[in-house]
């Protein structure tokens, strides 16, 4: 497909006018798109279907635990920015949320995770070699899908983040337990691990649409802002949320040994006492004074710098989604990207 030029200030037609008003919240957002995951919920519901039992249980486990799905609904919204509408979007907004589930079961198995969105990880329930090689099958599964694209550039792109987000998973392994990890390793890891595959699912829209390769590479920087943003306001939920809220066990980060951005901000910035009780904590990973170290990672204004970071990559996330054509579902962008430091959960 040729490519096709996209002004920024292209005239809104009448109907994307009128939806734009209403998109005011990710609920919104989410509705504006909501008859797409429809489409993209049976798709999944296809290809889950193995002939293998144990494969579709758990991987139907797992998916059908909810969220926001973010990464299917971010190339559906690039999507619809760019006026693609073909169906070959539901197939690929699939590809990405089976990646990402690969990559939940893979992790809460490295993790020794036993809950997540409010219930037992699927490792918890089915033990951990049926989790990866589910994981692998879903893997697997997308790369079947993907070439239905016909595509070099969609099979690059998502071979690469697949590929990224992997060396992303060997670096935090790596990083574990490692109190002198600084703020650009950390961020190293986040754009590895979690933001490729939100870069991926907004570049997909705009390399499915035919866009101009500045049009792809916003879309790109979009995806990668959002992604980076929402990672850290996780990081920071974990020693500034309710578990019950959240779905998962607070203070698993500082028992797995991970220096998030929250304590590597907290021991730049307190006093010696409070760097040695933070540093101890991430080298053994103990949680027995988690209060302390909440305690500290607020005192020292450290998960108030941890939100200004995110709140720079949103506000970059914006820049770049101000870059499409101003019509509902750029704007649902937009949306997206300013209430995600609202978020509490």
């Amino acid at each position: 497909m040729a490519a096709r030029s996209v002004s920024p200030r292209q005239k809104n037609p009448p109907a994307s006018s009128k939806l734009s008003t209403s998109i005011h919240n990710t609920a919104t957002v989410l509705e504006l798109v909501a008859p797409d995951m429809a489409e993209v919920d049976l798709v999944i519901a296809n290809r889950l279907d193995s002939g293998v039992p144990l494969v579709g249980h758990v991987a139907k486990y797992i998916i059908s635990a909810g969220g926001k799905r973010l990464r299917p609904v971010l190339l559906l919204l690039t999507c619809g920015a760019l006026d693609y509408t073909d169906p070959q979007r539901f197939n690929l907004a699939a590809v990405v949320e089976f990646i990402h589930t690969a990559t939940l079961l893979h992790d809460d198995v490295v993790d020794e995770s036993t809950m997540r969105r409010g219930r037992p990880t699927a490792n918890e329930n089915f033990g951990n070699p049926a989790s990866v090689l589910v994981g692998d099958f879903l893997y697997s599964r997308a790369f079947q899908m993907m070439i239905e694209a016909n595509s070099m550039r969609v099979m690059h792109t998502l071979a690469d983040a697949t590929n990224v987000i992997a060396e992303g998973e060997v670096l935090q392994l790596m990083n574990m337990h490692d109190a002198s990890l600084d703020e650009e390793g950390y961020l190293r890891v986040i754009r590895s691990k979690t933001a490729k595959l939100f870069e991926a699912s907004a570049r997909l829209g705009a390399i499915l649409a035919g866009s101009t390769a500045t049009v792809e590479q916003a879309c790109a920087d979009y995806g990668q802002a959002l992604g980076t943003a929402f990672q850290v306001i996780d990081d920071v939920l974990d020693y500034d949320g309710n578990s019950s809220e959240m779905g998962k066990n607070l203070g698993d980060d500082l028992r797995e040994g991970k220096a998030t951005l929250p304590l590597i901000l907290a021991m730049q910035r307190g006093d010696a006492t409070q760097r040695q009780t933070v540093r101890e904590a991430i080298e053994t990973g103990s949680i027995e004074r988690l209060l302390d170290i909440v305690a500290i990672v607020r005192d020292t204004g450290a998960l108030t710098a941890a939100r200004q970071a995110a709140s720079n990559e949103a506000q970059r996330a914006i820049d770049a989604a101000r870059q499409l054509p101003n019509n509902a579902y750029s704007q649902a962008m937009v949306t997206l990207a300013a209430q995600l430091l609202e978020r509490r959960t």
